[in-house]
């Protein structure tokens, strides 16, 4: 049978304790020097009363002149301890020994001004459990008593022995354990489990697990330290014969050249710049003079090897003319013609110039539209070597500086292993990623990399392992990214951006079939299949592209043609019939395929009133969208549905705002704003939307609401609507335009400004199409009513 008294409830000072002191377990005594003012008042408080503080420990630690003033900063279980003795030594200390008594739990804290007084519930300690604890009793017993062995090597023995008369008169599980734990040396979380621990059995198990721990580790540790010792006595073996050889052969004057020697003449022939050299034969001097054995050997030989490994004069020879340049880069990428531009400019230049710093090229785009894989083009046209290195994720700045050789195993900065591995002082530098860099208390890369990407400095860009300049101006710096958004301004100065805004339909169809290294012969070959085997219809090049993939690169639809190519290659296996013939149409897609996973918005069928239809931009493409307005009896309020985000909240009110100043001019002088509601929806509620260029399809909306003509259906229309009715310029022209032909909508209402914008729209789509150029509000409205 277990037995505890009542818990108790009472008041006493508190003595707080830093992190880091040891703990003071109920049933074991300590001495305690208190040196802070609250801790001193404190105790002088318990010398009043009964003697007794309740010991508490800091949270955290705090500086020379801080003091706890809330038991926020306190944990909340400690120990009820008893003064014994006291002394004052008269420097505004008092050294205490003290006999812990009870665990308790604070229940509430008060600030006494001179020191914290807390309301705590004593819990007393569970007795009549020594029968039922009796085997982990004994077991905990005999594991202290293998570690006590282990310490009598140290010259403890009469201290153990004491341990030792201590323990056997403890005949409760929890008193055993609460006195184990004041002997053992502990970590500050064990000591928290130990003292939070109110269950005598389960903290004496804990015990007897931190015993099997220390055991462990001193076995290890006799392993180790064994291990070392026969380590160093082979180490010295060796460095005695390998001297009295050296002595043996210089008696019979066999002496050779050493190895440092033949360093020092590698390092020599490099043609190394003053300084690179200078250091170099700097270190194989060192290298001579040291034990070949010693660690340091190895550091200063790895760092010579890395000096001679470096392509300090190795260049790659440009001899690719610009008609070959062009030919490799449209024979790899269908479209892309700003940035093929830009890099036969570059080889333009080059022939006139012979010699010109690399240029810094951004490639900003959503996934999958070819920025990597353009990288790898342009190195093969301009007859570089390619070298790329990722940097998402990366926030280490030592990944592009390199780490100091203080550190051990410090190597250098991936710029310098990428050189080092192509053997090329001017490579292609694809820098993957550079919107994904992060920064932590290791540095901040993206600042490391201003030097690398700044032509005015990196020709004296410095590793911090290597300690020498090396010239990065003959590299030329190709950098992807996802969005502009990431960049730290500095480094996006340093760089000419260049926006890839993903591939329309029509580009998509092309690079699947008709390009020379198109996805479909791509996979026909990957698949063991030729076009023989199989054929996609162009139909079905678009029902994939509309239905199974939503996206503005092709990664997606390369997948689908992959995943019909595996199921024509599995048919043919499966029924022997390498002859097969089969034709992809829409029709038998979801054969392949499965059901559809996407579906486009469709154009309205029918005139109708509230009811606009606006282009939108996304990064997967353009697309139209319907704007639904109506009215009802309400309050004048504006309800807004269809995640609407800030922006185009805004862009509503405007137009809200614009279409009341204007009601006489709209007919509606009798109309009752205060006494009607107006709702904008906008479909597809689950999908965010922002932007401004909704604004003139919005008030076209509410317009047709409030007057009650409708709008035609076969127009689209996108702009910015200020509170005068100014139609504003917007961006993504030509893929809303894509969108709206695609829909079988061909008059579009456009702002006047954004007719620069038409040439970059493929001429066959526009035309198909009839823009209609407007600057003011009354315009849009002429067109879109079709009354």
């Amino acid at each position: 049978m277990s037995s505890s008294r009542e818990p108790e409830i009472i008041r006493l000072p508190i003595l707080y304790l830093p992190p880091d002191f040891d703990t003071v377990f109920p049933k074991t005594r300590s001495v305690l020097n208190v040196a802070r003012k609250m801790g001193v008042n404190a105790t002088h408080a318990a010398l009043r009363e009964q003697r007794r503080l309740l010991l508490l420990h800091q949270i955290a630690t705090l500086g020379e002149d801080e003091e706890v003033t809330s038991s926020e900063h306190l944990h909340a279980v400690g120990s009820v301890a008893h003064i014994i003795e006291f002394y004052e030594p008269g420097d505004g200390t008092i050294r205490i020994a003290v006999e812990a008594e009870h665990r308790a739990i604070v229940l509430r804290c008060a600030n006494m001004e001179s020191y914290l007084k807390a309301e705590v519930q004593v819990v007393p300690e569970e007795l009549g459990l020594a029968n039922a604890a009796a085997p982990l009793m004994s077991e905990v017993r005999n594991l202290f008593g293998t570690f006590a062995a282990s310490l009598n090597a140290a010259g403890r023995q009469k201290e153990l022995a004491e341990i030792k008369r201590t323990l056997e008169k403890q005949e409760e599980p929890g008193h055993l354990a609460d006195t184990l734990a004041g002997f053992m040396p502990l970590s500050n979380p064990d000591r928290r489990i130990i003292i939070e621990e109110l269950n005598p059995i389960r903290r004496l198990q804990f015990i007897g697990r931190l015993l099997k721990d220390e055991l462990e580790r001193g076995e290890l540790k006799d392993d180790i330290h064994n291990q070392v010792r026969e380590s160093v006595q082979k180490t010295h073996r060796e460095f005695y014969l390998q001297e009295q050889m050296k002595v043996i052969q210089k008696e019979l004057g066999r002496e050779d050249i050493t190895e440092v020697d033949e360093l020092r003449e590698q390092v020599k022939a490099l043609g190394l710049p003053e300084e690179a050299e200078e250091k170099a034969l700097k270190e194989l001097d060192r290298l001579a003079q040291i034990p070949p054995m010693s660690a340091e050997s190895g550091v200063i030989r790895t760092y010579v090897d890395w000096i001679l490994a470096l392509p300090w004069n190795e260049r790659t020879e440009h001899q690719v003319q610009l008609p070959e340049a062009e030919r490799i880069l449209d024979e790899d990428h269908y479209g892309l013609e700003k940035p093929k531009e830009n890099v036969l400019e570059y080889l333009a230049v080059l022939q006139l110039v012979k010699h010109l710093k690399g240029p810094i090229l951004c490639l900003v785009g959503p996934p999958g539209v070819g920025k990597t894989s353009l990288g790898k083009s342009i190195a093969r046209a301009t007859g570089r070597k390619f070298v790329r290195m990722s940097l998402g994720g990366v926030r280490d700045e030592a990944e592009i500086r390199g780490h100091r050789r203080t550190y051990i195993g410090s190597i250098p900065g991936r710029i310098i292993q990428g050189l080092r591995d192509v053997k090329s002082r001017n490579p292609l530098f694809l820098l993957d990623e550079i919107d994904k860099l992060s920064s932590d208390f290791r540095g901040d890369p993206a600042s490391a990399l201003l030097e690398v990407l700044d032509p005015e400095q990196n020709s004296t860009f410095r590793d911090h392992y290597l300690d020498i300049p090396f010239d990065l101006s003959d590299v030329m710096f190709v950098t992807t990214a996802n969005t502009r958004i990431t960049i730290p301004p500095a480094l996006q100065d340093r760089m000419d951006i260049i926006e890839l805004p993903g591939y329309t339909d029509f580009e998509k169809q092309n690079i699947a079939t008709f390009t020379p290294n198109g996805l479909i012969p791509k996979q026909l070959k990957l698949h063991g299949l030729s076009a023989d085997n199989i054929q996609f219809t162009e139909e079905a090049i678009f029902e994939i592209i509309h239905k199974w993939t939503r996206e503005a690169g092709v990664r997606s639809l390369e997948r689908a043609i992959t995943s019909v190519c595996r199921k024509i290659a599995r048919q043919i296996v499966t029924e022997n019939t390498p002859d097969i013939k089969v034709e992809v149409t829409p029709l038998n897609l979801s054969d392949y395929l499965g059901p559809a996973k996407w579906t486009r918005t469709k154009a309205e069928e029918h005139d109708e009133v509230g009811v606009a239809t606006g282009m939108v931009w996304t990064q997967i493409g353009g697309d139209i969208v319907s704007v639904e307005a109506t009215t009802m009896q309400g309050e004048g309020k504006l309800n807004m549905t269809g995640q609407l985000q800030e922006v185009m909240r805004e862009s509503v009110q405007t137009a809200v705002a614009y279409t009341r100043s204007n009601a006489e001019s709209f007919g509606l002088r009798e109309h009752r704003f205060d006494e009607q509601d107006i709702h904008i929806h906008i479909p597809e509620g689950a999908v965010p939307k922002d932007g401004p260029s909704a604004g003139i399809t919005v008030a076209t909306a509410i317009l047709s609401a409030l007057t009650g003509r409708p709008v035609r259906k076969e127009v689209a229309m996108t702009g910015e609507i200020t509170l005068r009715g100014r139609v504003l310029p917007i961006g993504g022209l030509k893929e809303k335009a894509l969108a709206a032909y695609r829909n079988g909508i061909f008059d579009i209402i456009i702002p006047e400004e954004n007719e620069k914008d038409l040439a970059d729209i493929p001429t066959e789509i526009r035309d198909g199409l009839r823009f209609h150029k407007v600057t003011d509000m009354s315009q849009v409205l002429s067109i879109a009513f079709a009354d």
